[in-house]
Parts: structure tokens; C-alpha cells; sequence
């Protein structure tokens, strides 16, 4: 949304500032750190590695903080790839990957006169896309993985189950914030539109990508003097980032503001943009991209069991999250995936069977349903359809629509009753008379449907950067991905590597779980502190 005219501040805050973090679930982590509470050795507490403990004892009296991560990372394996992000998550949960539940070696104390001045710009209440989830889901993680450093999850949950609700995490992500009183460093549904390096030089001289300085000053550089908060070091001849946006207020009013930062924390998760098929007919009005999509069709009753079926397309946990959905409703589906059920890459075979009952039942459903050619009357032994949660996909529902054959060879086709999966399949079209085709290893197939869910991931959306942050990315010629392309950065300082005062973590940085992203806020402080 493009500014207004005018420029003000978000609540009155000073105009420049040490550290703009631009917010999700991490930010909060790194608001702590830099807030000046520092993690120490606990004394009491005996860490299982014992090498990494020898390391911690010989300068137990520094905090980690001030410590060399490089080499307390040193010979450590976890399933992050950034070294300090293994390194924090295992001092606040020893042998979490082994099934322990040990105590973290770390205790806090607060130095105040070590706090630095920041701000976090979030669009919401701290906590970042929890609020938006649906909350009858469960976490992946357990909840207390899901937990900050300082305040136990269980503490604020009241010993409830290990996984949590959406609801429960946002709930203890903004209870935590309070409780740590580092309100005063939050600004709400603040919406971050541009952020760009601006050159300290001679008079006239505007931002570095060539734009006019409209806003911060008559000329080049005035506006930067006299807007400095105790901390900043506004000399040398380093560089500014300017941070405009705007902040919504009451009445739905959006009130601009334009902030100066000698440095800027992308820590904006990766759930703003869905991944795209990107084939004929993805923008028709039945196309969806958001499973809470299929929860306002339910609740609306624009679907029920006597639609035609829905078509998920992906098999990772928001698929099947839809799949859950669905089968809850007694609404038919179509599960189409571009890897076979073998593959040891999905997902389902990362997760133990005890701890994620219903998303093993969804993969049971994906192996024993699976599209064939051969009638259910001669195919032996048709399994029983698979009980979800509270009786998923337990009522049988009438068979499917199948439209007009097979298109490759009008070969007769049959779908089980409920629920059928398409595995290594990929969708090839959508057309306005609600079918699709789907492409097989040999085969075209169309089929009437009555809804389409495309969850195969998503992207994060840095479009206030300078060409979309593209160039940050490990591979500049492509577009930032947290799998494929994620944001280069120092491994210990998470600086990124093309961009001096531009830091990332979290997805951003490959760190999609809430456990690691933490290490991050580890290395931002470290580096900022020293």
C-alpha cells in the first residue's frame, strides 16, 4: 500500500534507532537478548556432552553471548544447519533429538546498562503468523520446544498435552512478552513497506539504490543529525537504513512513519507468500491457496458430503492438515502428489508415530487409497477406511463424481469412496467448468471437482527490499527461498554476507522451527554486543 504524503512515528518513538527488527516469533527471542539479559553457565547443572561442558567451564564467568560461538559450536550435529542455532538449542534442551527431556545448563541474569535501544515492527501482537493459524491444529514441535528462554511453556500452560494449539503458542508468545517487560520495544500491526540503505556523504547525495531522500531531510544528510538515541554511533562513514511503513490504527486508519536504524533484523518468517503451480486456470474462483479457505467453505456450507470432491494438491503437513479438515467434514477428496509414498523425503517419515497419530493415518490413507484402474469389486481386500481424530473419514460417503474418463485412453477409472490419493501426480490445468486434469507417469485423467487447495508451501515476500531481497539469496539469480535459496549470511553473526548491517534468522535463514530460530537471536546479539 503506498504511503501517505505525511510522516510521523509510530507512537512517539525516537526517529533513529540502534536495531529495526522486523518481526516474527524470533524477533521476540532477540528483543530478550538485547534487552540485556545475558545467558550464563548454570553451575548446578551438568551438560551430557561432555566436551561441549569442558568448553562452557573454562569461561563460565562470561556470559554465552561473549563467548566465541565458533568454537562452543565446534564438532555439534543437530538438524539445523546453521552451527549456532544447534549450539543454543542444545543448552536449552540437552539431548532434545535423543527423547531426553533434560534441564537447560543456562541460567539469565539481566545487565541493564547492556541494553540496547530497539524496536520491533510486527503486524500483529507478538507472536507473528501464530495468530492467523487455525487453532484447532496441533504444533509440530512439542510446546516446549516452542518455549523462550526464560519462561517455562508449561509454566503458562498448565502442564497441558506436549503438542499445542496455534492459540496456546500466540498465547504464550504475547504472555511472555509481558512478563519480560519488553512491551516498550513492540509496535503492533505496524506494516514495514521499504527498507533502504542510505549513504552518509556530502550534501545532495540521496539513498545508495539512486532515489530521491524525500522525507528525511532538506538535504542529503540532515536528517540524520539530532535524531540520536544513547547508543548510536552516528559517526564514521558508514551507512543508515531507512525504514518506512505504515501503522494501522483505530477506524482502519494508516498513520506513515519513516524510522532511521544503523541496523536492520529480517526476521519475517516465510508463510507471507503460497508457492504457485503456476498452470492454466490457477487464478479461477475455486482455486485456493490457504487451507483456512476450506474451513470458511465448510462453515459457510458451500461444501458438504454430496459435493463433488475437493483436489489437495501437496504432501506436506498443511495437505494433510486439509486432508484432516475435509474427512472431519465427511467432504470427499482428491489427494494428488508429485513423489511416490516411498519417498524417503516426505515428511510423514520424519515424525514418530506416537507423538503424530493423525498425520501417520494420513499417510496410512495415502499408500492403501490410491487412484487405480482396476474396479473395487475386483481389487482384493479394499482396506477400511482410516478413523482420524474424532472419527475422520469414519462414515463412508457416496462414491465421488468421476468426469468424462480418462482423457489419455478412456480407460475406466475408480476412486475410493471417500478419500483418493494420486501419488506422482501433478496438476496440469484447471478449467471453468470445475475439472482438472491431472498428469500421471502415462496417463491424463480429468475429473469434477468442487474446490482445489494448493498447499505446497510457501515463500516469504521481502518486497520492500531492493529487488526483493533476490540478491541476499545463497543463489542471486533466483528468488528467496527458505529451502532452496535461502538469505546468505555469516554463520555466527547471521550478518548477511552482502549487505553489512542487514541480519536474517529464522526460515529466512533455513530455520523453519521455532526451536532453532532461537540461535539466531544467539548470534544477532552476540555480534551486536561485541
Amino acid at each position: 500500500m503506498p504511503l501517505l504524503e505525511e510522516t510521523t512515528l509510530p507512537q512517539d518513538h525516537p526517529s533513529t534507532v540502534p536495531v529495526v527488527i522486523i518481526n516474527g516469533p524470533s524477533g521476540i527471542c532477540l528483543s530478550y537478548l538485547l534487552s540485556g539479559y545475558k545467558p550464563y553457565l548454570d553451575t548446578a547443572t551438568v551438560h551430557p556432552n561432555p566436551i561441549l561442558y569442558r568448553k562452557l567451564q573454562e569461561t563460565k564467568h562470561l556470559p554465552v553471548t561473549e563467548q566465541d560461538l565458533e568454537y562452543l559450536s565446534e564438532g555439534l550435529e543437530g538438524r539445523s544447519r546453521n552451527p549456532v542455532a544447534v549450539l543454543f538449542d542444545t543448552l536449552l534442551h540437552p539431548n532434545a533429538d535423543f527423547g531426553y527431556e533434560f534441564p537447560p545448563v543456562l541460567q539469565w541474569r539481566r545487565d541493564k546498562q547492556q541494553h540496547i535501544p530497539h524496536l520491533v515492527l510486527g503486524r500483529a501482537t507478538p507472536g507473528g503468523a501464530w495468530h492467523a493459524m487455525e487453532g484447532s491444529m496441533l504444533t509440530i514441535s512439542l510446546g516446549i520446544w516452542m518455549e523462550l528462554p526464560g519462561v517455562n511453556y508449561r509454566d503458562l500452560a498448565n502442564g497441558k498435552r506436549d503438542r499445542a494449539t496455534p492459540e496456546e503458542i500466540s498465547s504464550y508468545y504475547r504472555n511472555y512478552v509481558k512478563l519480560k517487560g519488553l512491551q516498550k520495544n513492540f509496535v503492533d500491526n505496524t506494516y514495514v513497506t521499504s527498507v533502504q540503505k542510505l549513504c552518509r556523504g556530502h550534501e545532495g547525495e540521496g539513498l545508495e539504490n539512486g532515489h530521491t531522500d524525500q522525507g528525511v531531510g532538506d538535504g542529503g544528510n540532515e536528517g540524520f543529525e539530532g535524531n540520536g538515541v544513547e547508543g548510536v554511533n552516528n559517526g564514521g562513514g558508514g551507512a543508515l537504513w531507512e525504514v518506512r511503513g505504515y501503522q494501522q490504527v483505530q477506524n482502519d486508519t494508516h498513520v506513515p512513519f519513516s524510522l532511521f536504524a544503523e541496523n536492520v533484523v529480517l526476521a519475517t518468517g516465510a508463510s507471507d507468500s503460497p508457492i504457485r503451480l503456476g498452470v492454466e486456470g490457477e487464478d479461477l474462483p475455486f482455486v485456493f491457496h490457504s487451507i483456512s479457505d476450506l474451513g470458511l467453505a465448510v462453515s459457510r456450507r458451500k461444501l458438504d458430503m454430496n459435493s463433488d470432491p475437493v483436489l489437495i494438491v501437496g504432501a506436506g503437513l498443511s495437505a494433510a492438515d486439509a486432508v484432516l479438515c475435509a474427512c472431519n467434514s465427511n467432504i470427499r477428496v482428491l489427494h494428488a502428489f508429485r513423489k511416490s509414498v516411498d519417498d524417503p523425503d516426505l515428511i510423514f517419515k520424519q515424525l514418530p508415530k506416537t507423538l503424530y497419530p493423525e498425520y501417520h493415518k494420513v499417510y496410512n490413507m495415502m499408500c492403501s487409497h490410491a487412484y487405480t484402474n482396476v474396479a473395487p469389486s475386483s481389487a482384493p481386500n479394499r482396506p477400511q477406511a482410516v478413523s482420524i481424530a474424532s472419527s475422520v473419514c469414519a462414515k463412508m460417503c457416496p462414491k465421488p463424481q468421476l468426469a468424462s474418463g480418462n482423457t489419455a485412453g478412456n480407460a475406466n477409472v475408480s476412486l475410493f469412496p471417500d478419500y483418493t490419493s494420486f501419488p506422482e501426480h501433478c496438476a496440469v490445468s484447471f478449467q471453468s467448468d470445475m475439472k482438472c486434469l491431472l498428469q500421471g507417469k502415462n496417463s491424463l485423467k480429468a475429473f469434477k471437482i468442487s474446490m482445489v487447495l494448493v498447499l505446497i508451501g510457501t515463500n516469504p515476500n521481502l518486497f520492500f527490499l531492493k529487488g526483493q531481497g533476490q540478491y541476499l539469496g545463497q543463489d542471486p539469480t533466483k528468488p528467496i527461498s527458505c529451502k532452496k535459496n535461502p538469505i546468505e549470511i555469516h554463520p555466527y553473526t547471521f550478518e548477511c554476507t552482502k549487505e553489512p548491517g542487514l541480519f536474517a534468522m529464522g526460515p529466512l535463514v533455513g530455520d523453519n522451527f521455532v526451536r532453532f530460530l532461537k540461535g539466531g537471536a544467539l548470534g544477532i546479539a552476540s555480534c551486536l554486543l561485541k
